[in-house]
C-alpha cells in the first residue's frame, strides 16, 4: 500500500509539473529516474498515462481520470493524518515553503531557522525563487506572496502592507544630487529589473493628485532584486525597491529615500496556503509561528546583507511605519 500512494503523490507531481525533466528537477532527482518510475506504474496498472514529448507532455483520458481521483484520495488521506497528528502534542513532518529570493533570505530564514529550533520534529525546505512563487506548481506546503492569488483553491492572509520606496546611496546623491520630482529621474541613472522580457521601467507616483508614471532609463539592468540592491548600495544608480527589503539601510544611511512626497505605490505581502479542510498541523503551526513572530517586535533580526557599500552619513529621513495587520502601525 505504501507503494501505490508513493505512486499516486508522484504522478500528481509529474502532472503539475508539466515534464519529466521539471518533475526531476523539483524532486532532485534524474530524468531516467522519473520516467522508470512512470513506466513501472503504467506497466502495473495496463495503461497509458501520459503521452510524452521532448519538452511536454499529455496526459492521455486514463490519466486525466487517475490525476483526478488521486487528488481526492490524497486530500482524503492527508486529511485523516492531520486530524492523528492534531492529537500528537509535537507536530512533525515535513514543509516546504516558497518566497522571492530577497525577502526569503532576509527576513524569512531566519525566521525559520528558529522555527526549526522550536519544532525539532518538523523539516522546512525553503524554496527561494527571484521572479515566482507557484504554490501549486512548485508542490508548495505555503507561499509567502506578495499578490494576492487569484485562484479560488487558494487561502491567503496578509502578513505586511508596505510600499516601494524610491531610493539612492549617498556617494550617488553626492555625485549626481537627488531627484526633486519624478520628472527629474528622467536625468538620472535608474537601476532597472527585468523579469523574462519585461523591463520593470515604468514607476508610478502620485502627483498633485493624480497617478504619474514616468519611464525611467539607466545603464544597468537585472533580473535579480538583491544584484539590484548591491548596485544601490554601490553608487551604481536609483532604484525603485520595496521598503521591506531596504529598511535597515534606510536607518543606518547606506541609503536614502527619494521623491518620498510623491510615493503611493501599496504592496502586501501574503501568507498562501492550499484549501484543505483539515489543514496539517505541522503546516498550521508554522503559519501560526510566521503570523506571530512577524507580529512580535522580538522576533529574529533580518540577515546581514553582504557588506557591498560602506558608505554612511546622516542623509537618512525617518521610515515610515510598516503596516502589520493585526497591530496596525509599527515603528520601526
Amino acid at each position: 500500500m505504501k507503494d501505490e500512494i508513493s505512486d499516486l503523490r508522484l504522478f500528481v507531481k509529474m502532472v503539475a509539473a508539466g515534464s519529466l525533466s521539471e518533475t526531476a528537477r523539483r524532486l532532485n532527482s534524474s530524468l531516467p529516474a522519473m520516467s522508470r518510475r512512470l513506466s513501472a506504474l503504467e506497466a502495473r496498472l495496463g495503461v497509458r498515462l501520459i503521452d510524452r514529448g521532448t519538452r511536454h507532455f499529455t496526459v492521455t483520458e486514463e490519466g486525466s481520470l487517475l490525476y483526478e481521483r488521486s487528488v481526492s484520495i490524497l486530500a482524503d488521506l492527508d486529511a485523516a493524518e492531520s486530524e492523528v497528528t492534531a492529537k500528537i502534542s509535537a507536530p512533525q513532518g515535513h514543509v516546504r515553503v516558497g518566497a522571492l529570493l530577497e525577502i526569503g533570505r532576509r527576513r524569512f530564514a531566519p525566521l525559520i531557522a528558529d522555527f526549526s529550533k522550536r519544532y525539532p520534529r518538523i523539516s522546512i525546505e525553503l524554496v527561494l525563487n527571484d521572479s515566482h512563487v507557484d504554490v501549486v506548481g512548485d508542490d508548495l506546503d505555503v507561499g509567502l506572496l506578495i499578490d494576492q492569488p487569484t485562484d479560488g483553491g487558494m487561502i491567503s492572509r496578509r502578513l505586511l502592507s508596505s510600499r516601494r520606496v524610491v531610493c539612492a546611496s549617498p556617494k550617488y546623491i553626492a555625485e549626481h544630487g537627488a531627484p526633486e520630482t519624478p520628472e527629474d529621474l528622467l536625468r538620472h541613472d535608474c537601476i532597472r529589473l527585468v523579469r523574462g522580457r519585461h523591463v520593470f521601467d515604468r514607476w508610478t507616483f502620485m502627483e498633485k493628485g493624480k497617478l504619474r508614471e514616468v519611464q525611467v532609463q539607466g545603464k544597468l539592468m537585472t533580473n535579480n532584486a538583491e544584484v539590484m540592491h548591491g548596485w544601490a548600495l554601490m553608487g551604481r544608480g536609483i532604484a525603485f525597491k520595496a521598503l521591506w527589503d531596504i529598511e535597515d539601510e534606510l536607518k543606518e544611511g547606506r541609503l536614502v529615500e527619494v521623491l518620498a512626497p510623491f510615493a503611493h505605490h501599496v504592496i502586501n505581502l501574503y501568507v498562501v496556503y492550499p484549501t484543505r479542510t483539515h489543514l496539517p498541523s505541522r503546516v498550521r503551526v508554522f503559519i501560526d509561528f510566521i503570523v506571530a513572530s512577524l507580529n512580535d517586535p522580538l522576533s529574529p533580526p533580518p540577515l546581514e546583507t553582504d557588506p557591498v557599500g560602506e558608505i554612511r552619513g546622516a542623509m537618512g529621513r525617518p521610515i515610515p511605519a510598516l503596516i502589520r495587520p493585526d497591530q496596525g502601525l509599527i515603528d520601526q
